[in-house]
């Protein structure tokens, strides 16, 4: 592959860095992210994606265009009301990078799909919203070897990790069961700041090229929790579990299965079990 003029001059910022040049974006020009979900973390983490010039963007979501939505869902617009929130993605970043091909897909990550959309994809973003995606989304990762980037944002606080299969510690690592219900509320409940959402899915963006790339230190083994009170960021140590149902030694999950959203079951204790972290909806 070789760059166009055109294609130098909109990425000559890009081109400039010595981690990057010419090799690194003509590997971004091949690539493919899937972003599940279209709102809050995905939209931040997909224009940047598409801006940079990766080869194709996979959008999944189920919803359509709210109201609501758009102080902090910037893909979207108040013209593009009532619209599938995958079209309206696609449309807009078709409009920001028309040589990024864009995937829309309406719909929602099950224990049916997981498998095929991800074995699709060099990374997967997940800025899903409800706890029964994460897990089959992780496992589906694990399961195929595809890198993953998890992130979860409510009120003003939110959190970051990249996940490498069966090199480092997976979400169900970290999070081995949902939380109780009600234990953790959703951003219809406790709300959430636009721009704190933005900060969490650039984050997830970031991530997601240093993985394409080969570039610097992701945040293996290393959970980013971002207080968007304090504008402060501390990252919590995480491993590898050995009893983790899905990458341990001696794996119980070797296919999907759709949980309930959440379960209550008690957790077992985990990597981070002495610290307050736990996991976030998005």
């Amino acid at each position: 592959m070789s760059l166009s003029n055109d294609q130098i001059l909109r990425y000559s910022r890009q081109l400039i860095l010595p981690e990057v040049g010419v090799a690194g974006q003509e590997r971004l020009l091949r690539s493919s992210v899937l972003v599940i979900g279209a709102g809050g973390l995905g939209c931040p983490a997909a224009l940047y994606l598409a801006a940079a010039g990766v080869g194709r963007l996979g959008i999944i979501d189920r919803e359509t265009v709210a109201l609501s939505n758009l102080h902090r869902q910037i893909l979207h617009s108040t013209a593009g009301l009532g619209t599938p929130k995958s079209q309206s993605a696609k449309q807009r970043l078709g409009a920001l990078n028309p040589e990024v091909e864009v995937v829309a897909i309406q719909g929602s990550v099950t224990s049916e799909n997981a498998l095929r959309l991800v074995q699709d994809y060099d990374v997967v973003l997940d800025g899903s919203d409800n706890f029964s995606t994460r897990y089959v989304v992780n496992d589906a990762c694990v399961l195929s070897g595809k890198p993953l980037v998890y992130g979860g944002v409510v009120h003003v606080r939110g959190q970051v990790m990249t996940i490498l299969p069966r090199r480092s510690a997976c979400f169900r690592c970290v999070f081995p069961e949902p939380p109780a219900p009600g234990d953790i509320p959703s951003c219809q409940e406790a709300g959430v700041l636009g721009s704190t959402a933005g900060v969490l899915g650039s984050l997830m963006a970031h991530e997601a090229l240093k993985v394409l790339l080969g570039l610097g230190e992701p945040l293996v083994n290393r959970l980013l929790v971002f207080d968007g009170h304090a504008s402060r960021v501390r990252e919590v140590p995480v491993r590898r579990h050995p009893s983790c149902a899905v990458c341990g030694e001696a794996p119980s999950i070797r296919e999907l299965v759709q949980g309930e959203e959440p379960s209550c079951a008690s957790a077992p204790p985990s990597a981070v079990a002495v610290v307050d972290v736990r996991p976030l909806r998005g």
